[in-house]
């Protein structure tokens, strides 16, 4: 619906609009049992009081019209937006935000975007833009182990791939590569990149 300049675009989320119903029952189902053993305790907890009327008898009852009136609303969300694309472009958008945010927190976190002790122009820009550069990279690995269908947790990626080591032996006058284990999930991380992982134990020329 257009309201001059304003787009609204109302959503329904089934998984939401489920849970909206279940929450909603299980409280005037709750309600219906603890009402005639009294009502103080009742009316203090919000989520209660707004299914809750006073009668003629000045006691609380469930507002039915209440209840009613609230599922209808049950897994609905509105966006307002000027844009004119289709609303299931619109709403898929809205919620990749998620993912922005998301990126947010790793390049400040995990990515160690800030604090930037650079001074010159220069060297600040060469810094976010390598922050940035890595936060492609990261979601072109997501988009590739998607493609493949696998299921991942990206900590559990780094963290299989921070314990990703090598290290150098001598034995009888030959020298060689022993690799360390992948742990966690790093191996699907590696399979949806293309990249092969060396021989556990080589022999270095």
């Amino acid at each position: 619906m257009w309201v001059q300049e304003r787009r609204y675009v109302v959503c329904l989320n089934e998984e939401q609009r489920r849970k909206d119903a279940a929450d909603r029952q299980a409280i005037v189902a709750h309600l219906r049992q603890q009402l005639p053993q009294g009502d103080k305790a009742l009316v203090g907890n919000e989520g209660y009081r707004k299914y809750l009327q006073i009668d003629a008898g000045r006691h609380f009852v469930i507002d039915e019209a209440k209840v009613k009136e609230e599922a209808r609303y049950d897994g609905q969300w509105v966006l307002r937006t000027n844009r004119p694309e289709p609303p299931e472009v619109i709403a898929g958008a809205y919620k990749q935000l998620w993912m922005v945010e998301e990126s947010f927190r790793t390049m400040k976190s995990i990515l160690e975007t800030r604090p930037i002790y650079h001074k010159l122009d220069e060297t600040i820009r060469g810094h976010v833009f390598c922050s940035f550069l890595a936060l492609l990279l990261k979601r072109g690995l997501e988009q590739r182990l998607e493609q493949k269908g696998a299921s991942w947790e990206w900590a559990e990626i780094l963290r299989g791939l921070d314990n990703l080591q090598e290290v150098e032996a001598v034995f009888q006058g030959k020298r060689f590569v022993l690799r360390s284990q992948v742990i966690g999930e790093a191996h699907k991380a590696c399979l949806a990149a293309g990249v092969a992982l060396p021989p556990t134990l080589r022999e270095k020329e």
